[in-house]
């Protein structure tokens, strides 16, 4: 009984922390991570109802490492399955959308977030 009730304090806070997080503009509910700021001028959406692609940058003083314990910690929580890595690409899956966070630079750090309808 006590590791069930650990284990579901810790999934509220890692909830809580998902949830207190600052929201990447233009995705549903996307946060991201501490040390990252969003690049405004280089989103991207288009699409219609039945296909669609939006894309964002972030950047910032932080690692690939850390962003990768965000989102593997934060996704699940938010209804994402963590699909693998390649190189530094990790994806994911979320009923017919496919997320791709893809490390682009690294001083400062760059980060490319892609969702797009699977079809």
């Amino acid at each position: 009984m006590k590791k069930i009730l650990f284990l579901l304090v810790i999934c509220l806070s890692v909830l809580k922390s998902a949830l207190a997080a600052p929201f990447i503009e233009g995705f549903e509910d996307l946060p991201f991570p501490d040390g990252l700021q969003q690049i405004q001028a280089d989103n991207l959406s288009f699409g219609n109802e039945e296909t669609s692609l939006v894309e964002a940058y972030l950047s910032g003083d932080t690692s690939f490492d850390k962003v990768e314990k965000f989102y593997l910690e934060t996704l699940p929580q938010l209804g994402w399955t963590f699909a693998g890595k390649k190189n530094q690409i990790l994806s994911f899956v979320r009923e017919n959308q496919q997320l791709e966070i893809a490390q682009e630079g690294t001083q400062p750090l760059v980060v490319r977030i892609t969702v797009k309808s699977q079809n």
